[in-house]
C-alpha cells in the first residue's frame, strides 16, 4: 500500500507541475514576441558572421560550431586579431550589417561558462568619442554595464541559457536592455555615424580577467525598424 501510494503523490506532483512549465514557455514565447513586435528581421547571411580571433592561431583552436550553438573561447595570455590591431585577446563575432540610423535590435540566447570572468560578452560598436556605444561585461557571475559593478545588469549569469534583447535607437541616442523579457537597463546613446553588434569574448583589463573567457550562443538575431 505505501509504494502505491507514493506513486500516486508522485503522479499528482507530475501533474500539478506540467501547467507550470507550459505557462512558462509560454510566458517566454509571449515576451519574446513583444519586443520583437513591430520590428522587421534582418535576413542575415553567414558571411556577414565575421568571427575574429587572435591572429596566430587556427580558427578551430578558438571557435567551433555544434547543433545551432556557436562558441567561443580566448585565453587572456592570446595575441588581437591582427598583428598591428591595438585591442586585446578576443575571440568575437562581428555581425557584419552597419546602420547608421533608425531602431535596432540585437537578440541572442548566452551561455557563460563558469570560471569566465573579465570579458566583454557583447556590444554595439562604434561611438562619438570612443569605440563602442554599448558593452556587457561579465565579472564573477555578473552581467555588468562595462566594469562598472555597481550597474549590474543580471545576476548569476553562469551556466544557464539567458536570453538577451538589446534595443538601439539611434535618433533618440537611447539603448535599452533586456534580459529573459526583463527590462534592465537603460543606457544613453554615445553618438557615432556607423554602428553594428558583437558577441563572443574579448578579454578586459578591470578586475583581474581569468586566464579562460568562453561563451556559447544560439538563436542570434537583428531586427530594425524606422521611426
Amino acid at each position: 500500500m505505501a509504494a502505491s501510494s507514493s506513486s500516486t503523490s508522485c503522479s499528482f506532483l507530475v501533474l500539478l507541475a506540467a501547467p507550470s512549465a507550459a505557462a512558462a514557455a509560454v510566458s517566454g514565447g509571449s515576451a519574446h514576441r513583444h519586443l520583437t513586435a513591430g520590428f522587421t528581421r534582418v535576413r542575415l547571411k553567414e558571411s556577414q558572421f565575421v568571427v575574429q580571433k587572435p591572429y596566430d592561431v587556427p580558427l578551430r583552436d578558438r571557435y567551433k560550431e555544434s547543433g545551432g550553438v556557436r562558441i567561443m573561447w580566448v585565453f587572456s595570455t592570446d595575441k588581437p586579431i591582427s598583428n598591428t590591431h591595438p585591442g586585446g585577446a578576443r575571440t568575437e563575432i562581428k555581425v557584419n550589417e552597419i546602420y547608421s540610423s533608425g531602431v535596432w535590435q540585437f537578440e541572442g540566447d548566452m551561455f557563460v561558462p563558469s570560471g569566465t570572468s573579465g570579458a566583454s560578452v557583447m556590444q554595439i560598436f562604434g561611438a562619438a568619442t570612443h569605440a563602442t556605444t554599448l558593452m556587457l561585461h561579465v565579472y564573477d557571475g555578473q552581467l555588468t554595464y562595462y566594469h562598472d559593478l555597481s550597474r549590474v545588469v543580471a545576476e548569476r549569469v553562469y551556466d544557464r541559457w539567458i536570453r538577451l534583447n538589446v534595443v538601439h535607437d539611434v535618433g533618440a541616442g537611447k539603448v535599452t536592455v533586456f534580459v529573459d523579457g526583463e527590462r534592465k537597463l537603460n543606457a544613453t546613446g554615445q553618438g557615432g555615424t556607423a554602428h553594428y553588434f558583437k558577441f563572443g569574448v574579448y578579454k578586459q583589463s578591470h578586475h583581474q580577467p581569468s586566464h579562460r573567457m568562453e561563451s556559447h550562443w544560439k538563436n542570434v538575431a537583428v531586427y530594425t525598424k524606422n521611426k
